[in-house]
């Protein structure tokens, strides 16, 4: 007699959840369908079930990451901020988003630049770009937005790449000049 399915509506989750802290811990080089497997703790063909190739499981796991700044920006409010207050509420949000744990913008970050290298990955990590483009094109205008986001990526970056602290003062200030406020 076959054994019954067992229902688990998480299961998905669980293992996109798994993919993000195998890369935490051991690189994108570290994940396979073998390792996300073990750390969600489920069998083996429920990885390849659900995410019939590493790049969809990366996919998946990178789409999620792009989430939690969105996130962030929406629970905060910034853009909603009056427009002379724009840049201080952007500076604001990735000062919260780099403070809140740099682990896992490290990791973010390491998930959204693997699309250097795997093309699969390009357009997910242009939906965090347009994600945040979008509407600050509505308060501003596509180029500027385009240029704002650009020196929040290149700020976040410096800072996760150089250890320095991060300046909210001087983002505010940079994000003012660009946006001219």
């Amino acid at each position: 007699m076959a054994a019954a399915r067992r229902y688990d509506p998480d299961r998905r989750q669980r293992i996109i959840d798994a993919a993000i802290r195998v890369v935490g811990r051991s690189g994108i080089a570290g994940l396979s369908h073998r390792s996300a497997a073990a750390e969600a703790d489920v069998p083996l063909g429920s990885t390849t079930y659900h995410f019939a190739t590493l790049d969809d499981l990366l996919v998946a796991a990178l789409r999620q990451a792009n989430e939690n700044f969105a996130r962030l920006v929406r629970d905060l409010g910034v853009l909603r901020a009056p427009p002379a207050g724009l840049a201080a509420a952007l500076a604001g949000a990735m000062g919260a988003w780099l403070a809140a744990d740099r682990a896992h913008a490290e990791l973010e970050y390491e998930l959204y630049l693997a699309a250097v290298r795997k093309p699969v990955l390009r357009p997910v990590a242009a939906e965090w770009s347009r994600a945040l483009e979008e509407p600050l094109a509505a308060r501003t205008d596509p180029a500027t937005a385009r240029a704002v986001v650009a020196l929040m990526d290149g700020l976040c970056l410096q800072v996760l790449l150089t250890d320095s602290p991060y300046d909210e003062e001087y983002a505010r200030e940079m994000l003012g000049r660009v946006l001219r406020e």
